[in-house]
């Protein structure tokens, strides 16, 4: 496959299959396929080669023998690689864009938003191939010296959801590459395309073959217990829910796999009495309303203080009406389908539940007459402490809109939660905003903005929220063994 097979990708099935494994695409052993279904439509789009146990034993093969001559490349040309590879995805951005509203349903300035936020990693991690270095000094005590090495932990195994089918890819795949670590990965059966076209990138950037084994299944119960039960595989890294999370530690800790885990969010939207309420409504927006809703670091829950409740409501309200929905190639369309029925049967039994429990409907959008996964845009108030959808995550376009008069209830509300990943805070007051972030039970925190993501921070949570992190210095640190050598000569 080439870089036309970018566009073959929405097309017809391959002829030589859709797993890449050692440097050869391949279909499945077994031969099985499965569909991969357009929300916006709920047609199948095409069908994609649907990898077993045998294939993912095939892929570690591939990638164990591509690790040492990996290990051993130039952390420059490493560097190059990747750099190239930025370059690409950055050039095929609209090509890329497109793929994932087709298999993901985001609106299109969504995708194009992801494609950029996705190519980042790749320039970031460049950059930071080079300076992973080693120490020399003497010991304290004298007599010998201390020499600190940095060594790439070897093969490692990737899990990526649907939601960002390119950036949580990326934010795996740069980092590993650039320690020096082959990579196996597992993108989720909803969204498989747009994993195989970065895969095509990183191989016409000059990637050797076998250190990105792509495997795309609808069976994952064989693929990756076959991974994490394989004693060569030494770090695996997963995004997705708490429940499937904590199953999979349990699987990793028999062979005492180094792990990284970014899992569920319920994150709280604080406004405070003195907020730049306009400026609140739009960091809500971003913070609600991005990839619609379906996006872990999401506003969950609106805690707004009972003095600007009822401003903030109505242009919150105002701005989440005007959302238009529909298919995410239309043009216009800011609100795309949710990624399957299911998505939108649970978004609105959340939705039935918090009315049921007392909660109003303040404002809601409309959506099309077509037979896609919609929800619409809509904002409830009046939402009880008990109502499903403050503990549960919405991952969809609802935001419930609670009131406060206390800094500390606030708080308290705030951080009852067994989530910790992300959380915001408006005020104009600056002291105020630290205050209470730095109560904030959460690895991340928005100040006066709706958006936190960026390949140069650190990204990850606290609590059942996940482990470890991902992008900035600390993101490549998951890919690196720290060896201590106590060092001594003759006088």
């Amino acid at each position: 496959m080439n870089l036309a097979g970018i566009d073959l990708l929405a097309k017809a099935p391959l002829a030589d299959g859709d797993l890449l494994v050692g440097g050869r695409w391949l279909p499945a052993a077994d031969g099985r396929t499965y569909p991969v279904h357009d929300p916006a439509t709920g047609e199948a789009i095409r069908e994609v080669s649907s990898a077993g146990s045998l294939d993912a034993r095939a892929a570690i093969e591939a990638a164990q023998s591509a690790a040492a001559e990996w290990r051993a490349t130039p952390a420059r040309r490493r560097s190059e690689i990747l750099h190239d590879t930025f370059a690409l995805m950055r050039r095929h951005q609209d090509t890329l864009a497109r793929l994932i509203v087709l298999e993901n349903g985001k609106a299109l300035r969504d995708a194009q938003a992801e494609v950029g936020y996705a190519a980042e990693f790749f320039r970031w991690f460049a950059e930071e191939a080079v300076r992973i270095g080693s120490s020399f000094g003497d010991a304290p005590g004298g007599g010998f010296r201390h020499v600190v090495r940095r060594h790439p932990v070897g093969v490692t195994a990737f899990v990526t959801p649907w939601n960002f089918p390119a950036a949580m890819a990326t934010r795996k795949i740069a980092p590993a590459l650039a320690a020096g670590c082959p990579v196996l990965l597992k993108p989720a059966p909803e969204t498989p395309l747009t994993a195989l076209a970065v895969a095509v990138l990183l191989t016409e950037a000059g990637l050797p073959a076998g250190l990105l084994n792509v495997l795309p299944t609808d069976r994952a119960p064989e693929v990756v217990p076959a991974w994490l039960g394989d004693e060569r595989v030494r770090k695996f890294s997963f995004t997705g829910s708490t429940a499937t999370g904590k199953l999979l530690l349990e699987q990793a800790a028999a062979n005492v796999v180094n792990v990284t885990m970014e899992l569920g969010g319920n994150a709280p939207f604080v406004v405070c009495a003195d907020a730049d309420v306009d400026a609140a409504v739009q960091s809500a927006m971003d913070a609600k309303m991005r990839g619609g809703g379906e996006v872990c670091v999401a506003a969950n829950r609106f805690y707004v203080h009972a003095d600007v409740a009822a401003e903030f409501t109505e242009k919150f309200g105002a701005a989440m009406s005007a959302v238009r929905t529909g298919p995410g190639l239309e043009d216009g369309v800011t609100l795309g389908p949710m990624i399957n029925a299911a998505a939108v049967d649970k978004i609105r039994s959340l939705v039935d539940d918090a009315v049921c429990r007392g909660a109003r409907i303040a404002a809601q959008g409309t959506v099309p007459d077509e037979p896609g996964h919609f929800h619409p845009a809509t904002v409830l108030v009046d939402v009880p402490d008990d109502a499903r959808i403050l503990h549960e995550e919405v991952f969809g376009p609802v935001a419930p809109i609670c009131t406060f008069t206390d800094e500390d209830e606030v708080l308290i509300r705030a951080n009852a939660t067994v989530h910790g990943l992300a959380s915001y805070v408006c005020s104009r007051d600056v002291g105020r905003a630290l205050r209470l972030a730095e109560r904030l039970e959460a690895g991340m925190v928005g100040v006066n903005r709706g958006l936190l993501s960026d390949p140069a921070a650190p990204f990850g949570g606290v609590k059942q929220s996940g482990l470890g992190r991902e992008g900035g210095r600390e993101g490549i640190e998951a890919f690196l063994e720290t060896q201590y050598i106590a060092l001594d000569w003759p006088n």
